[in-house]
């Protein structure tokens, strides 16, 4: 699989990797989505996710901050062939200073079982990861997720332990991901 790193006009990154696109979902994009409203993309289930809402709330708290970073937030994933929107994915923010960054993702339930998630990770981590800040990607599920476990397996994170009742799992060197 190629990764395909591109910045649309108005400055968005877009990632591609085959059948799965990665779009930025810039702050006033993310303020829609924080109100379960679908922004300008159109959503396999008419409306985004839970996890996505909270991720778009959570981009629009940094940029009011002054903390938003490009490339760094949500991004909606969207099945390349029509765009239209399965879930979301992102960081936590911007990488530590020890080059940690932590990624979540969520997809509505239609989008569920088809490896769409996987697809989104593998591709946002292979970004991450070939960024010269990024040296490990982190991610943590519920330890009753095991869906998502098993997302994170198939990608090639290893789990390291718990963090404040979560399981926790890393991603890390050049050719991990």
């Amino acid at each position: 699989m190629l990764l395909h790193a591109t910045h649309a006009d108005d400055g968005r990154l877009v990632l591609t990797d085959g059948r799965v696109t990665l779009r930025e979902q810039l702050p006033d994009e993310a303020a829609q989505l924080a109100e379960g409203r679908p922004s300008a993309l159109t959503w396999l289930d008419g409306v985004p996710g839970d996890g996505t809402v909270t991720a778009a709330t959570m981009t629009v708290k940094a940029a009011v901050a002054g903390l938003y970073a490009p490339g760094w937030g949500l991004f909606a994933i969207q099945r390349s062939d029509d765009l239209v929107a399965l879930g979301g994915i992102g960081f936590h923010g911007p990488p530590s200073d020890d080059g940690v960054a932590e990624i979540g993702y969520d997809l509505v339930p239609a989008a569920r079982g088809g490896g769409w998630a996987t697809d989104a990770a593998r591709l946002i981590s292979r970004w991450a990861l070939s960024r010269p800040e990024v040296r490990t990607v982190l991610a943590t599920t519920d330890p009753e997720n095991a869906a998502s476990q098993r997302v994170l397996a198939r990608v090639g994170f290893t789990r390291v332990g718990d963090r404040d009742g979560l399981r926790a799992y890393e991603l890390g060197g050049p050719s991990a991901a």
